[in-house]
């Protein structure tokens, strides 16, 4: 320790470093890789000044906003990556040196990586591990590490399949696995964007119905993510005769454990193509009365006024008694009781609660409101009032409530009296046979 710390070793150690900076740093190839450096950055930023305000016109734009808004912070690093990129591919074929070019080129790329992961990934420990990968590869690319790297994650043999058509055996290795990893992420997030996108595009056809565009857009998500998965084993060098194992192990699998979910998915696309159910109807099942406000692969999402949302699995609307409210149209009869007094005069007490109905501002006029005479009752004569609504989704009872309340005012006005149950009650007598004293 005490050798280290001596002057003949520190003058030997500045030597040292002193020999590599004349040997590596003052150099004409790096005086001119800086160079580069310095004028990309300067045309990176103008023309990142430049084009900005022609971007930020187009955030709006219903069919590129998103992804202007995300690129905007980056648009600067983005043009300067790029044209370091250029700097270093015309280095390269030149035979020039480019290893300063190389590492500058890899830290504006993983920096602009990170700054993606931050905006797409809302995951706080995925995007731990995304940004902590992102600067170990630029590290090793710094350090001329990667090829060591990959060969050591080739050799670490995980999985070897039976052989492809070619007689080579599919052999999964860990730089196998890492690498689809990160394929499936990125395709998984272009899928969805363009899932997105489209399900935004597919809603603007007026022409095909709620139900029709639920189906589309859920086959259109299938399609896309089957298609990344499938990329990505293939990108990645699997040959795909070699999962058929797995094909035969996900058939079991439906078989014995996986019946519910299939029924589930298989009630939902025909409840998608028989148009029985679709998004905004209200429905009453099993005692849940709401509208439908989703149409997933599993379940349907019936929110009540309670503001409850209840996912129904789609089985059950397909094997149970399923009331639509707007199946066909969106008009709902309501039907309110009253009861009046054997003394009272019909006639007005009828006029009086169709008066009731028509006042309240939910209860059409076309069909009109109707009270009809249903019985003399024990107690009272049994009036029934019938309306419609166009509206059932914003409520039944309370409009109920709205008549009630606009009879009860009317019949107090009128003096009419709503009766409650009487009776009588007779106490036979017996105190003949009753001894004094008892």
């Amino acid at each position: 320790m005490e050798q280290w710390l001596s002057p003949e070793a520190w003058i030997d150690l500045g030597n040292r470093v002193w020999a590599w900076v004349q040997q590596d740093v003052l150099v004409p190839s790096t005086g001119i890789q800086i160079a580069a450096i310095a004028v990309a950055f300067g045309l990176s930023f103008l023309l990142a000044r430049l084009t900005r305000g022609w971007l930020k016109e187009r955030i709006s734009n219903p069919t590129f906003g998103k992804a202007i808004s995300i690129l905007l912070p980056l648009w600067m690093p983005l043009i300067w990556g790029l044209l370091q990129w250029i700097s270093m591919a015309a280095a390269t074929t030149l035979e020039w040196p480019s290893r300063l070019l190389d590492s500058i080129t890899g830290l504006i790329f993983a920096w602009i990586a990170i700054r993606l992961i931050s905006q797409v990934v809302r995951n706080p420990l995925l995007a731990t591990v995304f940004v902590w990968t992102a600067w170990t590869i630029a590290a090793l690319n710094i350090l001329d590490w990667v090829d060591n790297v990959v060969a050591t994650l080739q050799s670490a043999v995980l999985i070897t399949l039976s052989s492809g058509a070619n007689g080579e055996p599919n052999v999964i290795s860990l730089y196998t696995l890492v690498r689809w990893t990160f394929l499936v992420f990125i395709l998984m997030w272009v899928a969805v964007y363009l899932s997105s996108f489209l399900e935004s595009r597919i809603k603007t056809i007026r022409t095909l119905s709620p139900s029709l565009q639920v189906l589309f857009i859920k086959a259109l998500k299938i399609v896309l993510f089957s298609l990344a998965i499938i990329f990505a084993i293939d990108s990645v060098g699997i040959d795909l005769t070699a999962l058929a194992v797995f094909g035969g192990a996900i058939g079991v699998g439906v078989g014995f454990g996986l019946q519910k979910i299939v029924s589930n998915l298989i009630s939902g696309v025909i409840l998608l193509l028989d148009k029985s159910i679709k998004p905004g109807d209200v429905i009453a099942v099993s005692g849940t009365y709401g509208w439908v406000t989703a149409l997933g692969g599993r379940y349907v999402s019936v929110v009540t006024r309670d503001g409850v949302e209840h996912l129904i699995p789609n089985e059950m609307l397909i094997s149970e008694r399923v009331e639509n409210w707007t199946h066909t149209h969106s008009r709902t009869r309501l039907k309110v009781d009253v009861g009046v007094h054997y003394q009272t005069d019909i006639h007005e007490a009828i006029a009086i609660c169709l008066s009731a109905a028509q006042e309240i501002e939910r209860v059409l006029s076309d069909p009109e409101p109707k009270v009809l005479l249903i019985e003399f009752g024990d107690n009272s004569v049994n009036l029934q009032v019938r309306f419609w609504i166009a509206d059932a989704h914003n409520g039944v009872q309370n409009v109920k409530s709205a008549v009630l309340l606009s009879i009860w005012d009317k019949f107090k006005a009128a003096g009419i009296e709503i009766p409650y149950p009487q009776r009588d009650l007779h106490l036979r007598s017996g105190f003949e046979s009753l001894k004094p004293g008892d």
